[in-house]
């Protein structure tokens, strides 16, 4: 558990994210989506989409290391970057775990960690169209880790 977290409760969204990335372009981008796309992909969440947010300050999980989640662990799929930090919620993976995964020592498959949380949460990731756009693509390749 991380007591040094780095969000408090009078933030706006922008202070959350600028808090969060720390001026790293690929994770503003994160963030953004993870938002955007939070209360969709996980309906059952008391949060929406903030609660993605507030998983990535629990678990110390900060600007470059949220893009390397992202992109090297969950394969650029926002689904599973969301259903990695409700695993760890849900006691599915520690947080050890997930941050060793991030560093690349841990061997994890984001599929079968999403089957799991989806074992749990029926409705999770199931509600989201998550559409790749052009831009998001070159987005994509002009923040590579």
């Amino acid at each position: 558990m991380n007591r040094n977290t780095r969000i408090t409760l009078t933030d706006t969204l922008q202070d959350i994210v600028i808090k969060l990335a720390g001026g790293n372009p690929g994770a503003i981008r994160v963030c953004c989506e993870l938002y955007k796309t939070g209360a969709s992909c996980d309906p059952d969440s008391a949060f929406g989409g903030l609660s993605s947010l507030l998983d990535l300050d629990q678990h110390s999980i900060y600007e470059s290391r949220i893009w390397m989640l992202y992109k090297d662990v969950c394969g650029q799929d926002l689904t599973k970057t969301h259903g990695m930090l409700r695993a760890v919620q849900l006691g599915i993976l520690s947080p050890l775990h997930l941050n060793s995964a991030i560093d690349g020592v841990f061997p994890l498959d984001p599929e079968a960690v999403l089957a799991e949380v989806q074992k749990q949460l029926p409705q999770f990731g199931r509600n989201q169209e998550v559409e790749t756009t052009q831009e998001e693509v070159n987005d994509a390749r002009a923040y590579p880790s």
